[in-house]
Parts: structure tokens; C-alpha cells; sequence
């Protein structure tokens, strides 16, 4: 199997990022005008990758943030509910401390911990699963760089479960502002390498909003209101 590049870009922002909301549900908030203005950005951003295709999760922030990049590059978005945010259960639209502690806490002891879920919500079992159908259907499929348009959650999740060369650990603290970008190269059968982490949005630093960040960042929880 060819070795894959796998561009995964977090989806622009949305309302309930202003208000720091765990919205992991169908079909999710709009983008504002500063996430169009992100997702309108990325083209030139990625004017010298070679993308055989995209992909985005089925709610709507993420297909409207391939929209510009799927019009330059004459590309249909292909949608998958596999790509989904790491569904966030009885915590689903709350934004206060103890609701995401509680998330996030869930989430990043999978890596003891696969089994454990959030309540009413995924384990990693569940939640790795039905990304990885995805990535093998791309690979499967003989594309050789594809992006994927994700949410915060889902991506650092992926990647530290999936690349060989980072964990858990590392991931939990570091941010992914919104368009921000995890690299992966490999391929499903020989394993993965995060070979790239763009924090910021990918048309520059000038489109980031800190008062809208991912509230699933470790360090960020003590400042949530």
C-alpha cells in the first residue's frame, strides 16, 4: 500500500465555540462570519498540496468549511458520519467547568482506558471504529492525500491513538484552533506519523479568536466560565 498523507482540519467557528458549548450533536451550529472567513482562507493555504479528495463529518460546520476548498479544487465533499465530534452524552450543549472537566476527563484516559465512555455518550473503542472505516475506505479508494474536515475532540483523539510517535499525554494540553491542521502520514495497515501540527488557522495567526477556543484542551478548563 502507497504511503497516505491525511490533512486533518478542524472545522471554522461556530456560535457555540464563542460560548465554549460541547455541541456534538446532528446538525450542530452554523458557522459565524469569522469561521466563513477561516473556511475561506484554506484554499490558499493548501494551494501546494495535491488533494485527491475530501471528506467531512455529516454536521454542518465541517461541510461548510470544505465548501471553498471543494469549489477551488472542483471536488465533491463526501460526506461520513463517521467523522463526527466524540459525542459528548448528558454533557451535550453545557459549557460550564464541571460539564467539560468531565469530557475531557473521559476522553483522555483512553488511553488506560478504552472501555471507559462518556456518559451516555462513546468509548475510544467506538469512537476510533468509525473513524477508521473512513480512512480505509480513502485508502481503499487510492487517494493519496485526502483532508478531512473534523471537529477539535475527534482529530487530537485519532491522532494520538493512531500515530506512533505521539500519545495521549502529549495531545491532551496542545490546542487546535479552529482550521487548525494535524498532519498523518502511512497507511492503515503499516501503521501512522503525525508529521505536522498547525495550531493556529490555517490562513494565519489574523483569523484566530482566542475567546472562542477548543474548551477540550486540558490547561483551558480553569478558565471556562
Amino acid at each position: 500500500m502507497s504511503l497516505m498523507r491525511l490533512l486533518l482540519i478542524r472545522h471554522g467557528q461556530t456560535s457555540s465555540n464563542v460560548i465554549h458549548a460541547l455541541d456534538t450533536a446532528f446538525p450542530g451550529a452554523d458557522l459565524t462570519d469569522m469561521g466563513r472567513q477561516q473556511a475561506a482562507a484554506i484554499p490558499a493555504a493548501l494551494a501546494d498540496e495535491p488533494i485527491d479528495a475530501i471528506y467531512a463529518s455529516a454536521l454542518v460546520r465541517t461541510q461548510q468549511t470544505a465548501a471553498p476548498l471543494a469549489a477551488q479544487r472542483g471536488l465533491e465533499v463526501q460526506v461520513r458520519a463517521g467523522l463526527a465530534e466524540i459525542a459528548a452524552g448528558i454533557y451535550e450543549m453545557r459549557h460550564d467547568e464541571e460539564a467539560i472537566r468531565a469530557y475531557v476527563d473521559a476522553v483522555f484516559s483512553w488511553q488506560q482506558d478504552p472501555s471507559r465512555a462518556v456518559p451516555g455518550g462513546e468509548n475510544m473503542t467506538q469512537v476510533i471504529s468509525r473513524c477508521d472505516e473512513v480512512v480505509q475506505e480513502i485508502a481503499a479508494a487510492g487517494h493519496r492525500t485526502a483532508v478531512i474536515f473534523s471537529h477539535g475532540a475527534m482529530i487530537r483523539t485519532y491522532a494520538a491513538a493512531r500515530a506512533d510517535n505521539i500519545s495521549f499525554d502529549v495531545v491532551a494540553p496542545h490546542w487546535l484552533s479552529n482550521t487548525g491542521m494535524v498532519v498523518l502520514e502511512g497507511d492503515p495497515r503499516g501503521g501512522w506519523e503525525m508529521t505536522g501540527w498547525c495550531a493556529e488557522p490555517l490562513g494565519g495567526a489574523h483569523l484566530d479568536d482566542p475567546g472562542a477556543g477548543d474548551p477540550t484542551v486540558m490547561p483551558q478548563l480553569d478558565s471556562q466560565p
